[in-house]
């Protein structure tokens, strides 16, 4: 899979799609996957923490997206800085999906 595929409209605006939902979903799962972050992963700074975790789930999920999307096969080259660009578009609604589900 080369940048080719994400300048492919229908194809960027189902992956920015996919992002949204991603979204929307994670104060629900952080409520129910991480009742102590601090105490579990011992880190100092939940909401830094959460941000690279979900940036990083979210990474990967529209990996697997593409490829079902594109029916491309895994061994192609894939521009993951391409799409964390596109993940970084939505950084301000992931920062505040997040901070809403640890305050």
């Amino acid at each position: 899979m080369n940048l080719e595929v994400l300048q492919n409209s229908s194809i960027r605006k189902s992956l920015d799609e996919y992002i949204k939902r991603r979204i929307l979903e994670i104060p629900t799962e952080i409520k129910q996957t991480f009742p102590n972050i601090r105490q579990i992963w011992k880190c100092n700074d939940e909401l830094d923490f959460l941000y690279g975790y979900y940036v990083g789930k979210i990474e990967e999920g529209a990996l697997h997206y593409l490829l079902k999307a594109t029916r491309a096969s895994a061994g192609g080259y894939v521009d993951t800085f391409e799409i964390r660009g596109i993940i970084e578009t939505r950084k301000m609604e992931l920062h505040d999906a997040i901070k809403a589900a640890i305050n």
